[in-house]
């Protein structure tokens, strides 16, 4: 039976958890974005998470239909879900869909949260989301946070573009972590300048292939 918003409705209206997953897989086919939109905001409340963090997550890509509705939305989502996962999703489409209204949120929760998966989510998304406002933030998830919060920070400072975090970068350009000095060549390419330049360039003599040829490619 073909796809229609009747038909994903009723699924939504189910009693059953399984037509309930299968009316959120079905509204991604909806062509009409702004009816999916509709429908996925239907299931923003339901009583099982699962259903709900799929419904949160399709609004990167619907909630472009009613940026205000989304924000208002996942803005509850963030603050109020009981499961992490769902709280971490509203963080994602905040930061995709550059919702910069809900950065205090975003950082209340972060300083708030016991939940890593939420923490991590907050500083990934924050360079996305583009506000000046989070540079604070990710300098303090870099200078405190677990070892992912520092990984996702080096990576949000340098989609954010403040020349300011090429200074708080240099410590992590010599870590005994391969990863994390490949992150920062990731950045540095990112932010640009001389300063820039010249870390990438002892970066692309690193004993790490991955991270040297990061780094040559990025010259």
């Amino acid at each position: 039976m073909a796809v229609s918003p009747e038909s994903v409705k009723q699924l939504l209206d189910s009693q059953d958890l399984g037509d309930r997953l299968r009316a959120m897989n079905q509204v991604r086919e909806l062509e009409d974005k702004g009816v999916a939109l509709e429908l996925a905001l239907k299931a923003i409340d339901d009583p099982n998470a699962r259903v709900r963090y799929s419904a949160v997550s399709q609004l990167d890509t619907l909630g472009g239909q009613d940026l205000n509705t989304s924000l208002n939305v996942l803005r509850d989502r963030l603050l109020n879900d009981p499961e992490p996962d769902v709280q971490a999703a509203a963080a994602d489409c905040l930061g995709a869909l550059k919702l910069t209204d809900a950065f205090a949120d975003l950082a209340q929760v972060y300083h708030s949260t016991p939940e890593w998966l939420v923490r991590f989510s907050i500083i990934a998304t924050l360079g996305e989301l583009g506000d000046p406002r989070s540079f604070d933030l990710l300098k303090e998830a870099l200078e405190s946070g677990s070892e992912l919060d520092k990984t996702a920070a080096i990576s949000s400072l340098g989609d954010l573009g403040n020349p300011q975090a090429i200074e708080l970068l240099v410590p992590f350009a010599t870590n005994p972590d391969w990863q994390i000095r490949y992150r920062v060549v990731q950045a540095l390419a990112k932010l640009g300048g001389e300063q820039a330049r010249t870390l990438i360039e002892q970066l692309a003599k690193d004993e790490v292939e991955a991270v040297s040829q990061e780094a040559k490619n990025s010259l």
